[in-house]
């Protein structure tokens, strides 16, 4: 049985990563900012607002891993798009990363087989129109994976998972027709939308032991998008 800490764990993605994880036996410390969570004796829960910083004290002493989830999609032309939402979006996406991951290193070196996974975007690699703010933003991510990888190791993996379009809330104005949906399922060469167990999968992969040699990787998990045209 080991710890991990979810940041955004009521969220699409992060209540999957949370489900896989207590399934499999594993505590989990899961931090929410709105959503009244669900009691469970395996989640201690945690409300947390990603731009202040992070209670330190509510963690354990050993901490075998941290998820961050929290995330935008902010699609508008460049020109439309203030230097201030630019800022907002990098607190958010980077700046909170920024704050768990030096509030929780020391709990991390504690443990055996601590590992960090993150997340970017598919579009960071592929460049798509109205993108600028999170590929910006996620661009971050994607840097500060591969100095940390270099920094932290060999005591701390740490690796970002690049999704597609997830069906989920934060994707809803998306997602909100058929006709939105088929098209969108259609950009992919796998002709799907991904869920998000597709993405907690990678997630729980990224954290076990089977992939206790990647550090420094950005996994694309995004229904074939950056690799095939």
């Amino acid at each position: 049985m080991s710890v991990y800490l979810v940041v955004g764990g009521m969220g699409g993605i992060g209540s999957a990563v949370v489900r896989q994880l207590i399934d499999q036996g594993h505590l989990v410390i899961a931090t929410y900012r709105n959503t009244s969570p669900t009691v469970h004796p395996q989640v201690q829960w945690l409300q947390w607002d990603v731009t202040t910083d992070f209670p330190v004290d509510v963690l354990p002493e050993v901490l075998d891993g941290v998820v961050y989830c929290p995330g935008s999609i902010l699609l508008k032309p460049f020109h439309r798009i203030p230097p201030s939402t630019f800022i907002d979006d990098y607190t958010l996406q980077v700046g909170g990363a920024i704050r768990v991951l030096q509030a929780a290193h020391t709990a991390l070196k504690r443990s055996s087989t601590a590992t960090v996974v993150l997340f970017s975007t598919v579009a960071v690699q592929r460049g798509f129109t109205f993108h600028s703010a999170v590929s910006a933003s996620k661009g971050a991510i994607e840097g500060l994976v591969r100095a940390l990888s270099a920094e932290w190791a060999p005591d701390i993996r740490i690796n970002a998972i690049a999704p597609s379009i997830i069906d989920t809330p934060l994707a809803s104005s998306l997602l909100n027709t058929p006709e939105k949906r088929e098209a969108n399922a259609g950009r992919h060469p796998l002709k799907r939308i991904g869920n998000p167990d597709d993405i907690a999968n990678a997630v729980v992969y990224l954290l076990s032991s089977t992939s206790s040699w990647m550090t420094g990787e950005i996994l694309h998990v995004d229904g074939g998008m950056h690799a095939i045209k």
